[in-house]
């Protein structure tokens, strides 16, 4: 282990309160929330386990959250509600406020508009 690392090393939690490792140092049985996501599961409710901490040179280090992979739940399946609000929700950030027209991206919000519309002076290409 580098030497850098060594002020993240406290499996004990005497410095920060709970176990603490380096980055990429985690034990085996111990994820991140999107670990978790990725094999199809979630905290459930379960209290923050360890952390791993990754050193900066000009800022504080990069936290990341630990949990107990073995108590973790599987992940709550889409109900056809919640569906239909992510369409829905979707299909607005796709509308042009201005022309009504789906624009076939994302709206930035710096616009607030399809680009057509923020800029119709500009040819489009053909």
């Amino acid at each position: 282990m580098p030497a850098a690392f060594g002020k993240c090393f406290d499996p004990a939690g005497s410095r920060f309160g709970i176990p603490t490792y380096p980055w990429r140092y985690a034990p085996d049985g111990l994820a991140t929330r999107r670990q978790l996501r990725a094999r199809g599961l979630r905290p459930g409710g379960q209290p923050i386990a360890a952390q791993v901490l990754r050193p900066r040179s000009r800022r504080g280090p990069l936290v990341a959250y630990l949990y107990r992979v073995d108590r973790a739940k599987p992940v709550r399946p889409m109900t056809p509600g919640k569906r239909a609000a992510l369409a829905k929700a979707m299909c607005a950030r796709r509308t042009c406020p201005q022309c009504r027209t789906d624009a076939g991206y994302v709206i930035p919000t710096s616009l607030g508009m399809c680009v057509p519309c923020a800029y119709p002076d500009t040819p489009t290409p053909s």
